[in-house]
């Protein structure tokens, strides 16, 4: 259903069976709740001062080559919005990805 690296790839999916207005019953797939991993020994690579007009998909381009790994970082930070991470002078842990 996901890419695998997308921050939902590993979530486990399941069923909800909902009965209508009408008394007929369907059946709702959706994917658990994800909830931000702990951060207790991750390897930091960096730490990186956000200056005027940075974005966080061009940070994590740059020290992760790739700009839609964000969430890792906000991970990293234990925040739910990436917007957050963008505050001038905020201090971001950069760390190693998990296997």
């Amino acid at each position: 259903m996901f890419e695998p690296t997308s921050r939902y790839y590993n979530l486990a999916t399941t069923t909800l069976t909902v009965t209508r207005p009408d008394g007929t019953a369907v059946e709702v797939r959706y994917v658990r709740r994800r909830l931000i991993p702990s951060v207790e020994g991750d390897t930091v690579l960096v730490e990186h001062t956000v200056s005027q007009q940075e974005r966080l998909d061009n940070i994590t381009a740059r020290y992760l080559d790739d700009p839609t790994q964000f969430w890792r970082v906000c991970d990293a930070n234990v925040v739910l919005r990436p917007h957050e991470l963008e505050r001038i002078g905020r201090v971001i842990k950069i760390t190693m990805p998990k296997a």
